[in-house]
Formats: C-alpha cells, sequence, structure tokens
C-alpha cells in the first residue's frame, strides 16, 4: 500500500486540476498592442511558443503528436487545430479558457501539467479569448491525439487530482502596485504567456516547479538544463545588461554566449517575433530577479587529473572555433570564459551540446546561423566528460565536476528521445 501511495505521489506531476470553476478574469491585459484580435491572438501564440510543442515532427502545425518524454513515461500533445472531431473544433471559448486557466479539457477531463496550465492560468480571459480566435482560424487537421504511454496509476488521470491539490493554484495575474508598467508587462509575459519558469525553475520530488517565478534553473527535459536566469553573477544572468538580453531573445545570440538545443526552438518560433517594447519589459523584469541559490562553483583553481586531460581535448577539438582563451569569435563561436550558461551547477547542457552538436537558428537580424558538429561518435564517454570539467573549470571558470556515468546516461537519453 505505501509503495502503490508513493508511485501514485511522485507521479502527480503529469496530473492536471479536478474540474474547477472558471475563475474571471480582468478584461484589460498589461499594455495589450493595438491590432485585430486575431492578429493579437497570433502574437499570444507566438510568445506562448504553442507551435514547438503541438506541432510533430514532419507534422502539420498545431496538429500536435509530439512525443513528449517524462520521468514516468511519454506524452503525445494534442491536435489544437479547428477540426471538429479530432481537433478543438467544437470547443467554445469557455471550455478553452477552462482548460487554460484550470487545466480541464472540453470533455472534463484532467489535462496533464506537461500543457503548462500552472502558468497559463494567469493570462487574462481576453487574451486566452484571442488565443482562441486566432486558432480557429487554422486550417482544420484531422489528426487523432495518441494516448499516453504512462504506467498505472499515472494513466488513470483521476488518481492524479492530489497534485492539483498541493501544487497548482489557478489566479490571472495580478500587477503589483509598487512596479512599474513596464516590470508588469514582462512578469505577465514570463510568469504567465511565456511559462519560462516550466524549464527555468528547479522541480520538487513530485516534478512541481517549486514557484512559478523560482527562475533558478531546472530540467528541460530530453536531456537538457535550462540555466539560471535571475541576477546570480556567476551562473545567472547578473551581468548582462538589459540590452544584451533582447538581443540574446531577438536572435539567439550576443557577446557573452548562443542559444541551443531547446531555448534555440523557443527564439526560432517565439522569441524573435516579440516586440522590442516586450523583450525589453522581459528583460526589466528579470534583472530584478534576485538570486535564488548560492552556487556550487569556488574561486579557487581545480586541479584534477580530468581537468588536466580535458585541455589536450579542447586542444585538439575545440580550439579553431572557440580559442584558446575561451572568448570564441564574438558573433560567429560564443565565448567559453566566464559564461553562466557554461558553469550551471547542472553540466547536462554543456555535455548535450558537446554529443550532439548544436545550431542557432537563423533570424532575420542574424541570417547566418551557428552550427556546432557534433563529437558524440568521436569521443568517448570519458573523453567527453574530461572536455566539459575543462571547459567549466578554465579562464575563471567555476562549476562541479561530471563523469563518464553521466555522461552515459546522457547520451542514452537522447538515443531514446530521438527514436520518438
Amino acid at each position: 500500500m505505501r509503495r502503490l501511495l508513493f508511485a501514485s505521489l511522485t507521479g502527480l506531476w503529469l496530473s492536471a486540476c479536478a474540474p474547477l470553476p472558471a475563475h474571471s478574469a480582468p478584461d484589460t491585459p498589461p499594455q495589450k498592442p493595438a491590432s485585430s484580435q486575431i492578429e493579437y491572438g497570433r502574437y499570444l501564440a507566438r510568445a506562448g511558443d504553442c507551435v514547438s510543442c503541438h506541432t510533430a515532427p514532419g507534422g502539420k502545425p498545431y496538429a500536435g503528436g509530439l512525443a513528449m518524454a517524462t520521468p514516468f513515461g511519454t506524452i503525445y500533445t494534442p491536435n489544437i487545430t479547428p477540426d471538429p472531431d479530432t481537433g478543438i473544433g467544437k470547443w467554445s471559448d469557455h471550455e478553452f479558457y477552462n482548460a487554460m486557466h484550470n487545466g480541464v479539457s472540453a470533455n472534463g477531463r484532467q489535462l496533464y501539467p506537461a500543457f503548462p496550465y500552472p502558468w497559463f492560468t494567469k493570462i487574462t480571459a481576453t487574451d486566452v479569448q484571442a488565443i482562441k480566435a486566432y486558432l480557429d482560424t487554422l486550417t482544420p487537421v484531422r489528426q487523432k491525439t495518441k494516448p499516453p504511454e504512462l504506467p498505472w496509476p499515472m494513466s488513470w488521470r483521476k488518481s492524479m487530482l492530489v497534485w492539483n491539490q498541493l501544487f497548482f493554484h489557478a489566479g490571472t495575474f495580478k500587477p503589483d502596485p509598487s512596479k512599474s508598467i513596464q516590470w508588469n508587462r514582462g512578469a505577465y509575459l514570463v510568469q504567465g504567456v511565456g511559462h519560462c519558469g516550466a524549464c527555468h525553475s528547479a522541480k520538487n520530488m513530485a516534478g512541481a516547479a517549486q514557484t512559478v517565478d523560482g527562475l533558478g534553473g531546472g530540467s528541460a527535459g530530453d536531456g537538457w538544463y535550462a540555466p539560471d536566469l535571475t541576477s546570480d553573477l556567476r551562473v545567472g544572468i547578473g551581468k548582462w545588461s538589459p540590452q544584451e538580453i533582447v538581443e540574446y531573445l531577438k536572435t539567439g545570440s550576443n557577446a557573452r554566449t548562443a542559444a541551443a538545443g531547446k531555448m534555440a526552438q523557443v527564439v526560432e518560433n517565439s522569441t524573435q517575433y516579440l516586440s522590442d517594447s516586450d523583450l525589453t519589459a522581459i528583460a526589466v523584469y528579470l534583472k530584478d530577479m534576485p538570486p535564488k541559490h548560492s552556487g556550487s562553483g569556488g574561486s579557487a583553481a581545480i586541479s584534477d587529473p580530468s581537468v588536466e586531460r580535458g585541455a589536450g581535448l579542447f586542444i585538439d577539438n575545440c580550439i579553431g572555433c572557440h580559442m584558446s582563451d575561451g572568448g570564441g569569435i564574438p558573433g560567429v563561436f560564443p565565448r567559453f570564459s566566464r559564461s553562466a550558461a557554461i558553469q550551471a551547477d547542472n553540466p547536462d547542457t554543456v555535455i548535450h551540446i558537446v554529443l550532439d552538436g548544436a545550431q542557432v537558428p537563423p533570424t532575420p537580424s542574424k541570417p547566418a546561423a551557428f552550427a556546432m558538429p557534433a563529437f558524440g561518435w568521436k569521443l568517448s564517454d570519458q573523453e567527453i566528460a574530461d572536455v566539459v570539467n575543462y571547459i567549466r573549470n578554465t579562464w575563471g571558470n567555476r562549476a562541479p565536476l561530471t563523469d563518464a556515468g553521466a555522461v552515459a546516461s546522457l547520451r542514452k537519453k537522447i538515443r531514446k528521445s530521438s527514436s520518438h
């Protein structure tokens, strides 16, 4: 009985809330752009990066079918085109709002919080209606949603209701009167539509984000680690200027770093389309976020055989692009020295990029995309661990060491993810 209860509770992060009464929401969104409802809905759908999750590789946009791997099984994203039988064509505005705000489908079933309703609950009723108005204009696609591949009891959705009672708090965004209009607009986008905390927040044992605005870094799934977005000077964006944040979100890179993996996809499908005023509002909000943790990197140089071996591997494989001083080539190859992402306590993203390569998507302002080749075919698990340890502990960087076992585990996870 204890084991059954434990399995039920730890699987609760996949749950969705019980049918709750739809809360009323303010009708005035923060700084709503002057545009038609449909065009504004398109803008909000991009801000929420809806297409990335609701489009399977090679599939029709918004028709769903993307396999989302979780620690408990695989969930397939639903069809949100206006097809009346397999999509949301028969959904009323109220039913759509109930899904976004309370995590309840039109048929009354709980949605799994792989759909980020704990963040979308903050979106105003007016904005939710605009998103629905835009989705209703899409070409209907007939494509049934695959059932989730989850073990019992997670597969029995009603067994997940406890998760909502413990971790979900419905409620529309409420502006902070002590902050500026710009700050509040940024908070609304980060906490609500952009749901940044879904990836960039630490998770508890049940998989729930510790706080909606935690932003201290966390697992983004599929072997990626989303770095700290707070003002932490070592592993966060404390040293970034607002302009550097805007540039990164607009182009996928700046003088300090370059987007990779899931964040590159976010830039490609979402943030590059946001207005400069909204990107600046996001930057203002993020710059005001206090550090969430002290970090484990020290100031003393690390003398370790793995780091020493990694120096030679860096010379053989990396120095041509990233330079002997770790400075990279501005605007072309990202720098490693004193990089917040490189120094993250969790090394998964660095390991992932070395294993599988990375590409920063082209944008109108930076049409030439940065691409890094994969080294997983060439380097052993130990060699990748060595070069990662060198990169993370040289040129002023300080971060915990990794090992071949961690690389092997991530390599396996990447293979499993790519098989879907």
